[in-house]
């Protein structure tokens, strides 16, 4: 299997929760990456995507 790239978008902000506001990975997550197995990066991105969908509904509810 091959390899997976850094799903960073440059767009960096920490949350309170150490949580990047651009990939939502976790600031433990961004530093394991380069050595994490390819099985553990899509962990880390499925998390991540959980992530996002949690925080954009999180903030569309409270625009109501």
């Amino acid at each position: 299997m091959t390899d997976i790239d850094k799903p960073c978008i440059r767009r960096c902000c920490l949350s309170k929760e150490d949580i990047c506001l651009g990939c939502f990975r976790s600031f433990d997550d961004m530093c394991k990456w380069n050595k994490a197995s390819v099985e553990e990066k899509l962990q880390m991105l499925d998390v991540a995507e959980q992530r996002k969908r949690d925080y954009r509904q999180k903030d569309t509810s409270s625009k109501r």
